[in-house]
This record gives structure tokens, sequence and C-alpha cells, in this order.
């Protein structure tokens, strides 16, 4: 659709109010959309049988019996969470699909849903029909296919909710099935929070709430750092006894201040469900966003290994990224590529507000591939700590690797004692800028939806 003809559509309803001017350029953008994001045919990213895969933390040797379908089973059980249409008008809009604007925000989503996967169920659990998902080359992920396939899957478990809805100590199986119930009642819970409506904690609306503290509206596009910000408050407000358990700090200026960090660690209303195993009384996890720059305009290959060495620590939950103005969730790599999932998708609206709702939209069996150097050198990298103790431990070890080597000056960031107030910051660090490492460069068989070579 050419800008012009829009122009022109919306001039002539101009007579009927801002409103109906705005429902109109609303339902002509999401169209638009509707068409750019919803296409499905997706060509297999290919993966080489002779190189170790790293998926946060876990490590995965292709040539291994089990270990394809290992890491399919773990990559597809990460949630994931894309575009949408069709869900209740933002806040202060009538915009009602971030199609095209939202991607940061999606992918800030991403980081926070795996810490909080580890916080509730650890890092081993997997979905357990992760590996029935059809791959994205088929129709059934097109936006109009995905409304059929949510009504019918709504159709099919009418039958079901009866018997679902039974006490677990009803159950065959014992305590094996109580578990497994339990753990699919915490990661159907875990979707909810990000569901596409005002009463979803993380959802969308919430976001674009917090969004305008920052003067970011609905439709404009976030950046990471921004995003970093907008979650932390989101998670500092949430009323959900569960997410009294972890809190969220932003590093400000590259550094982390260890004591603002162990001041989140305690809090004596934190962890009401006693989820946090491990940690001590009054204690709550802690998810540790990191906006940092990897270059000048472009990304500073010295910092693949730093980038690699970051996604194979098991306590890192990933990195808000992409390329420029187009926002990735970074989970792993393989040699000098990337694995990320992508939020580049124009899905239906799904009522997380129903019981037993379609969980299969909200979880990704294709993963991508991209090559390190076209990634955007402003990211957010994500760590979740568990308590005091693990602080320590993610230190100690983070330091090894922020060590600069020959080629590198500065490190990507960096831990200091004290409270970030002793250094005399400024309150508004959203718009604080950070030092960073200038760009001195110049200027075989298939398994499910990838390639093995």
């Amino acid at each position: 659709m050419c800008c012009d003809g829009f122009c022109s559509v919306a001039d002539k309803m101009e007579t009927k109010g801002t409103d109906e001017v705005e429902k109109l350029k609303s339902k002509f953008m999401s169209a638009w959309h509707n068409v750019k994001y919803s296409w499905a045919l997706k060509s297999k990213t290919a993966f080489s049988r002779n190189s170790p895969v790293f998926l946060l933390g876990k490590c995965y040797h292709f040539k291994a019996v089990g270990n394809v379908d290992g890491f399919r089973k773990d990559f597809t059980s990460r949630i994931w969470l894309t575009y949408r249409e069709e869900f209740p008008a933002l806040p202060g809009s009538t915009i009602t699909s971030d199609c095209g604007w939202g991607c940061t925000l999606r992918a800030g989503q991403m980081i926070l849903a795996q810490a909080l996967l580890l916080h509730i169920l650890g890092r081993d659990w997997t979905w357990s029909e992760s590996l029935t998902l059809e791959p994205l080359d088929t129709e059934t992920w097109t936006s109009s296919a995905a409304r059929r396939l949510v009504a019918t899957l709504e159709a099919s478990i009418q039958g079901e909710r009866v018997q679902v809805t039974q006490p677990i100590c009803a159950a065959q199986g014992g305590a094996e099935e109580a578990d497994s119930y339990l753990q699919e009642a915490y990661h159907r819970t875990i979707v909810s929070w990000f569901g596409d409506a005002p009463s979803a904690q993380l959802g969308i609306h919430r976001l674009v709430q917090l969004g305008l503290t920052s003067g970011k509206r609905a439709g404009d596009w976030y950046g990471p750092a921004v995003v970093a910000h907008i979650f932390r408050k989101a998670i500092d407000e949430a009323v959900d006894a569960m997410l009294k358990g972890i809190s969220v700090y932003v590093a400000q200026d590259c550094t982390v201040y260890s004591a603002d960090v162990i001041d989140s660690h305690s809090d004596s209303h934190s962890d009401p469900q006693g989820l946090n195993s491990g940690a001590a009384p009054n204690s709550r996890a802690v998810i540790i966003l990191i906006p940092v720059r990897l270059g000048g305009e472009k990304i500073n290959p010295e910092y693949l290994s730093f980038v690699k060495s970051i996604l194979s620590l098991e306590y890192c939950i990933g990195i808000i990224g992409g390329k420029p103005k187009q926002a990735y969730y970074f989970v792993g790599f393989q040699d000098d590529s990337l694995i990320y999932m992508d939020p580049h998708y124009c899905q239906s609206f799904v009522d997380v507000s129903t019981s037993d709702f379609p969980l299969q939209s909200f979880h990704c069996p294709s993963p991508k591939k991209m090559p390190f150097s076209k990634m955007d050198p402003s990211c957010t990298i994500g760590f979740y700590s568990k308590n005091v103790e693990h602080y320590e431990r993610i230190i100690n070890e983070l330091s090894k690797i922020l060590q600069p080597s020959s080629k590198e000056k500065y490190p990507a960031f960096t831990f200091m004692k004290g409270h970030g107030k002793d250094y005399e910051l400024s309150v508004a660090v959203e718009k604080r800028e950070w030092p960073f490492i200038r760009d001195t460069g110049k200027a075989g068989t298939t398994s499910g939806d990838f390639v093995l070579l």
C-alpha cells in the first residue's frame, strides 16, 4: 500500500473525527502488517554436525545420539513472544497490534520469561509437547490459520477440562504425575503474565503504560536499554505473589554496583511461596540486566569471544539485541553465528485468561542463526542470580571473562563495590550514554526444521 493513497483516504475521513481517523489508520496498518509479518515459508536453518551448539549455558554435540532432539526440545521449550494483532487497544491509543514496532518489547519479554522459567521451574525443565510442534513453514503459523488452530484447540479441550481440573491426588501415577501437573500449571501461569491484555502484569499493555513515563508511546520504537528499565518497573509493581520473589536490577553506565544487587536480593516480603529454592529466608532472586554497546556504528569483532563466553554460562538468560532497528532474542551460538528467537511473526491474539488456553503459539520450533558480524552493537545482556551466594559466584566467573585481551582496551562492563549513589550517579539513568569500544575495523540431512551439514 502506498503512503500517498493511505493518507488521502485518511484525509477524506477527517470530517468524521480524530478517533475514527486513528481507527482507520490502525486498520490499514494492521492489514499491511498482517501481510508483511504473517508469511509462512521459511528456509531451514543449517547446523553443523562437527561443531558444538550452545543454548543458554547448555552444550549439544549433534554427533552424539539424542542430542539433536535434546537441543530441539530445549529450544522449543523456551517461551516465544511475538507480534500479535487484534488485542484490546493499547493505553492512550487506538492501536490493537504491535506489528512493526514492538519487537524490542517482545525480545525483552522473552529474556524475562527465561528468567522466570529458571526461577520457578529450573534450567532442566522442558515442555512435554515441545517435539510435537509443527515447523514454521506450515500454514498453521499464518494469522488466519492461527485463528482456526486456536478455535479447534479450544473446542477439542472442552471435554477434557473436567478431567484436568480433578484434584491432583486423583491422578494416575502418584507423585511423578502430580509434579508434572504442577510444573505445567506454573508453565501456563508464566505465559499468562505476558498476555496481550491490560490485566497481564508483564504484557504489552502494561509495558506501554510504563513507557509513557519515559516519553514512549504505543507505536514508538523502544531501544534495549529503555526496555530494561521498563521491565524493572513492571516487576517492582507486579502484584502476583510469585513475582514478589524476584526483582530486576539494571546496570548503570555499564557498571554493576554489587551493594545495590545485594540489597535487591534482600526483602522482607519476598518469596512467599518458597519458590526460590536454596535461598536464605527473606531473600529474593535478582534478574541483572546490563545495557552495553559493543562497538561504534558496527559491532566490534573483538567482542565475538566475549559474547560466546556469556552465552555459555548456565545463569545467562540471553541477550536483547538484533540487527539495526530489528530486535531479536539471542539464546546461543554455533561457531561464529548467533542463535536467536525471532519476534517478527504476526500472530492472532490469544486470551490467556481462559481455562487451558492453547500454548502452541508461545513456543517456537524453528531456531534461527545470524552471523555475529551483523549484530547491532547496542544490546542488553541478562543474568539470573538466585541469591547472594550465587551472585558472588557470578562475579568470580564473569571477572575472568571480562579481562581485556591484548586487542581490547576496555571490558564490556564492570563490577564495582558499593552503591551507585556512592559515585553520585544521576537518577535519569535511562538517558545516560555508555562508554564503548570503537570499531577499529575497516569500512546434509534434515532434523525437524533445521539442517545438519
